[in-house]
Parts: structure tokens; C-alpha cells; sequence
């Protein structure tokens, strides 16, 4: 693709333009806030200098990448090591070299994919520089895909490697997948739920939505569809895409989907005592 990648500084979304884009289309979507100054869109070349890799196992075999300073809302891309090779699930905003190298040294990649748009990150850095032979993402969800190629479009259930399967939620977008490490019982549960967190980053709310920013909740339907589909996972963790939360288990997710049905839903935390 010869167009200049641009991204977002309100949200870090990527595109490839001809010029500066004319505005973001993940900020004018519903789901996110449009910036207070107007668009600010940087190219490559300027968002490169002055950022660091950063990266840690947050479990045996699952290492997340950030970069610092952050771009946009400061995703995360995950790594997961199988008997496959090394899948990488969502997308950090931006890969300085050192992480490229990184990946490199350990092999590439192959696979890729992200559960949903605000999980993309620079998948498009991944895929020009290491050229994973997959690039999968969920079928509904390719309206979105513009700036890199997808290789291979998800239908509802998809198996990466052995233990390592993506799940069509819906909800949140309409093409949203998770994905279940049976192995690690690890949820990349991708914007379908969101942790509240104390100072020492431990979790103590619990919630879902369909736009955080404007709190717009799921509806009853997508709240039943969601449910049974994570109700056939085992988990005691979810790895969002921007952070690893420890102690978020499969009984914790039906309480609060149960209680979100039980009456109006809402797009608030719930308290995750109350969801024990």
C-alpha cells in the first residue's frame, strides 16, 4: 500500500490517506468521543521519535507490548506462545524498532488478529514488517480493515492452535470477538467487559457496554448472545485491550450479565463483590 499511515492522537486509530485525513471514523463513530480541538492526525515518521518499547509476561507464555509515550487511548498487543508459533491478539498504538526486533527474535508471528477496531493498534507495523501468513479478523468487522490486508475473515468460532480459540460476542461491535486461552484460563475478552481498578491495579468493578465514552449499555439481546458464549469458557483473568487484570473469573462475568438482565441495563461498573 503506497498511501501514508496517519493516526488519530484523540484515539490512535490508523488509516492510510493520500494527505492528512479529512477526520477519524473511530471518533465520529457513537462508541468514542470526538477530540475538544479538532483533528490532530501525525504521521509515522512523527509519532516515531522519542517513544520506547515496553514489554512483559504477564503470565507463562503471554507477554503484552506498550509503547511509551502511549498513542491515543495506549492499546496493548498481546503475544501468546503455542505449539503453532507466536499469535499476536490486538494491537499496541505503536511498535518502536526494539519491539519489532524483539518479535523477530523470537520468531514472528504466525498469526494475528484483534477482537474489534479499537483493539487494531499498529497491526498494520506487524503485518509490513514480520508478515504473518494470517492476518484474521471477524467478518462482520471488515468495514474497518482498511489499513492493513486481511488474510483470512473469522466466522463465529475459529481455533488458532489447540487450546487457543476466538468466539463472535457481538455487542460491542457487531463482528467483536474474544479469545479463550483454555491453557492459561486467560479471557482476551477485547471491549466486551471493562475492569475497574484500584491504585494497586486489582479489580473491584465490573462492566459492559456498547459506548464507554457516551455510556451507552448492550442491549438484553446482546447481553443473552454474550452470555452464552462466555458461559462455555473457563477463565480467571481478561486481558483487555489495555491492560492484564488478574482475579476477573467466568463466574464473576455471569453475575454481572445476570444482573444486567435483570432489570434496565446499564453501562456503570458493578461492584465485584456484589458479583462473587
Amino acid at each position: 500500500m503506497p498511501l501514508t499511515p496517519w493516526t488519530c492522537t484523540n484515539c490512535g486509530h490508523w488509516q492510510r490517506w493520500f494527505a492528512t485525513p479529512p477526520s477519524c471514523p473511530v471518533c465520529t463513530d457513537v462508541r468514542n468521543a470526538l477530540p475538544d480541538d479538532g483533528w490532530d492526525f501525525r504521521s509515522l515518521d512523527e509519532i516515531a521519535p522519542g517513544r520506547e518499547a515496553r514489554w512483559a509476561e504477564v503470565r507463562p507464555g503471554i507477554t503484552g507490548y506498550w509503547c511509551e509515550p502511549q498513542v491515543g487511548l495506549g492499546t496493548c498487543g498481546w503475544v501468546i506462545e503455542t505449539d503453532e508459533g507466536l499469535v499476536g491478539w490486538e494491537g499496541a498504538g505503536f511498535y518502536p524498532d526494539e519491539a519489532i526486533a524483539e518479535l523477530r527474535r523470537r520468531g514472528g508471528l504466525a498469526a494475528l488478529a484483534a477482537s474489534h477496531v479499537h483493539g487494531y493498534g499498529a497491526l498494520f507495523q506487524l503485518q509490513d514488517a514480520l508478515e504473518p501468513e494470517i492476518l484474521a479478523i471477524g467478518v462482520r468487522d471488515l468495514e474497518w480493515t482498511k489499513t492493513f490486508r486481511v488474510t483470512w475473515p473469522l466466522d463465529d468460532r475459529h481455533e488458532f492452535a489447540p487450546g487457543l480459540v476466538a468466539h463472535r460476542t457481538g455487542g460491542h461491535f457487531d463482528g467483536h470477538m474474544v479469545l479463550h486461552d483454555e491453557r492459561r484460563r486467560v479471557l482476551f475478552c477485547g471491549d466486551m467487559l471493562k475492569a475497574t481498578l484500584d491504585d494497586a491495579g486489582h479489580p473491584t468493578g465490573l462492566s459492559a457496554h456498547k459506548a464507554f465514552h457516551a455510556q451507552i449499555p448492550l442491549s438484553h439481546q446482546e447481553i443473552r448472545d454474550a452470555r452464552k458464549v462466555i458461559g462455555e469458557l473457563e477463565f480467571d483473568a481478561v486481558a483487555t485491550p489495555f491492560e492484564f487484570v488478574d482475579g476477573v473469573t467466568t463466574t464473576h462475568v455471569l453475575a454481572l450479565y445476570d444482573r444486567l438482565l435483570a432489570a434496565r441495563p446499564v453501562a456503570g461498573p458493578i461492584p465485584l463483590d456484589e458479583l462473587s
